[in-house]
């Protein structure tokens, strides 16, 4: 029994990250916000259960050898289980979208912060039943991440207030939870500084533009687009750059265009103004040669691609960032252009 409880958190942990990372975000479908949306209900009753028996001075069973005691203490753990389980499972897909719409330093950071809150969820054990407190905090932040994704996805759009009043939603559900539990344990207070960091992180820049996903981005010549085929020629990373799927370096012809291809996934319903934006490194700064604007319609597994050019590009750094027009960056992608044809053994061609 001691064994199981040892072990219990490890591998539903594992267990359920592995699932998340094989289906969440290879099509972010209906059936994936139901099963989160069950995950918050049944830690929202899971809460309210703790807090009675909290109230009630409830005390736990002492640890027995035989195996009706083992039993007894067991049924009394289950709920700090269950809660565990039900934060894990939220936390594990949260982390998991959130990692794949992230592009830049800022997402990046708001990323890391979900791992760590992933990992810390699986020491926590029966503090949720003791320290309400950190239980509110932890709904607040899973209620109010898990909305920022499903009431875009309801409303099939991108626009900013949503983000507003799902966050607003998240926290007042988690106040009006607290509210009802007997005898309000706990400090809610924490709660509402949860929203206001995550509002903060908004305005400066550190939330991914969820439920976008970004798919593929390549840079190189010679796009064909033709029915319905986009296809690339490429210069493919070597072996040991395992992290990308391009080489750093990209030859091109003087005068010929530098294509850029994204593609970039939205669920079914969802439509977003996107934009390509080319900059060069110059003067120890980038600067923004060009924004191509289009818009997206969800659906598509594969993602809805864009693509745009800027001709006879002059050597040097530069890069090619998607992103929603109101400025929240999908993915960036950076070569080095250099004079010169490439060699035919060195190209690929990439279809998207």
């Amino acid at each position: 029994m001691n064994l199981l409880q040892r072990f219990y958190p490890l591998a539903a942990f594992l267990g359920g990250f592995v699932w998340d990372a094989l289906t969440i975000g290879q099509r972010v479908s209906p059936a994936a916000f139901w099963r989160l949306g069950g995950f918050l209900l049944g830690a929202a009753l899971l809460a309210l259960w703790l807090a009675r028996r909290h109230e009630t001075r409830a005390v736990a069973p002492s640890r027995g050898h035989d195996l009706r005691g083992k039993w007894r203490r067991l049924v009394w753990l289950a709920p700090y289980l269950l809660l565990q389980f039900f934060y894990g499972g939220i936390f594990s897909a949260l982390f998991i979208l959130y990692f794949k719409s992230s592009g830049h330093l800022g997402t990046w950071l708001t990323t890391a912060i979900l791992g760590i809150l992933l990992i810390g969820n699986e020491f926590a054990g029966d503090r949720y039943g003791r320290r309400f407190t950190l239980t509110w905090a932890l709904f607040a932040l899973n209620a109010i991440l898990l909305f920022n994704f499903l009431l875009p996805h309801l409303a099939g759009s991108l626009d900013p207030r949503w983000f507003y009043l799902s966050t607003g939603a998240g926290i007042l559900l988690t106040h009006g939870l607290q509210r009802l539990a007997p005898g309000r344990p706990g400090l809610i207070w924490p709660a509402w500084g949860i929203a206001g960091a995550l509002l903060l992180a908004w305005t400066l820049g550190m939330i991914a533009p969820v439920p976008l996903v970004k798919r593929d981005l390549a840079l190189g010549l010679d796009f064909v687009k033709e029915d319905g085929r986009y296809a690339l020629r490429v210069e493919p990373a070597p072996a040991w750059m395992f992290w990308r799927d391009q080489a750093p370096t990209l030859h091109l012809p003087e005068g010929e265009r530098l294509y850029g291809v994204s593609a970039v996934f939205a669920p079914r319903g969802v439509t977003a103004d996107l934009e390509h934006r080319w900059e060069i490194f110059e003067n120890g700064a980038w600067r923004q040669v060009a924004a191509i604007r289009f818009q997206t319609a969800g659906g598509r597994e594969r993602g809805f691609r864009g693509y745009s050019w800027v001709v006879d590009p002059k050597p040097g750094d530069w890069r090619l960032t998607v992103a929603t027009q109101d400025g929240r960056t999908i993915g960036t992608l950076a070569v080095t252009v250099a004079r010169g044809a490439p060699g035919p053994e060195t190209v690929m061609v990439r279809e998207f």
